[in-house]
């Protein structure tokens, strides 16, 4: 995720993500041709095109509204796997103290085996929503559990399951009581909610007939526009049709980036932070 200051307006001079400029260039060079290809049939072949102008007014209209509605969508998802994340934050802190008030001072083993489990579930969430199986940035000194956990497919599973195993255990052993497991299990619980909200986002993209049908939207939309304008504009056909191709593909591209929140793209949560912070102040708190 970039970081940087909203109210100046510095911004303009910067660029979209290498991958939004990547698909854009084609584009920009395809319509480039096309419009200058159409200039170049009025002008020097004579053709003559019947002005489209008010039919292209119109669908602008209602091509705005369903990119508003699009880019709309695609914050609010953005927006919610923040907010995902920063329940993350949240819950890890109020585990911890938890941990550090129920267990004695002395049981130090304990504290630490939870000072390295509790900051492993983000960093392995963040992975796990990557489409990675990734053990080797886990902080896990026992190579039995190390072991165990790289045998499985879904490893922020496994590790609220080790933590349950852990707190029962100490229920069973009367280092807590009951009322304490259930104040426990509350933060537990909400682990796994976090989870699968993250996993619905990752793996609920919006409908395939509305992507459909606004991309056959736009690419009509961009094909006719030379048409109707060559005629009455001229040679400043071309800049024009450059300028609207950017414009609208531009908000299609972005809206795809950022209703996929949890990669590693410009636009991205900030997942790598949050989890290092995460990991310091669980630290903080513990040990």
């Amino acid at each position: 995720m970039v970081i940087y200051n909203p109210k100046t307006w510095g911004t303009i001079f910067q660029n979209y993500g290498k991958h939004v400029v990547k698909t854009l260039r084609p584009a920009l060079i395809f319509m480039f041709i096309y419009s200058s290809s159409l200039y170049a049939l009025v002008h020097w072949q004579d053709w003559h095109f019947i002005s489209t102008l008010v039919m292209h007014q119109l669908m602008g209209i209602v091509l705005g509204l369903f990119l508003v509605f699009r880019i709309n969508t695609a914050y609010d998802r953005w927006w919610e796997g923040r907010k995902l994340w920063g329940s993350m934050v949240n819950n890890t802190r109020n585990l911890a103290f938890k941990i550090r008030a129920f267990l004695s001072p002395d049981d130090k083993d304990e504290r630490l085996w939870f000072a390295e489990m509790i900051p492993n579930l983000p960093l392995s969430l963040k992975e796990h929503l990557r489409d990675k199986q990734r053990t080797d940035h886990l902080d896990i000194a026992d190579e039995t559990m190390m072991h165990k956990i790289s045998g499985v497919k879904h490893i922020p599973n496994e590790l609220s399951a080790m933590m349950y195993e852990r707190v029962t255990k100490y229920f069973k052993e009367g280092k807590i009581s009951g009322d304490q497991l259930l104040v426990i299990d509350r933060e537990l619980k909400e682990f796994s909610d976090i989870v699968g909200a993250c996993e619905r986002i990752k793996n609920t993209p919006i409908p395939f007939s509305y992507s459909m049908y606004i991309k056959k939207f736009i690419f009509v939309y961009l094909v006719t526009l030379p048409i109707g304008l060559v005629g009455e504009e001229g040679l400043i056909t071309v800049p024009i049709v450059i300028l609207i191709t950017y414009i609208l593909l531009g908000v299609e591209l972005i809206a795809e980036e950022i209703e996929d929140p949890f990669g590693k793209d410009v636009n991205d949560l900030p997942t790598d932070s949050l989890s290092v912070k995460i990991k310091e102040n669980i630290r903080e708190i513990l040990l």
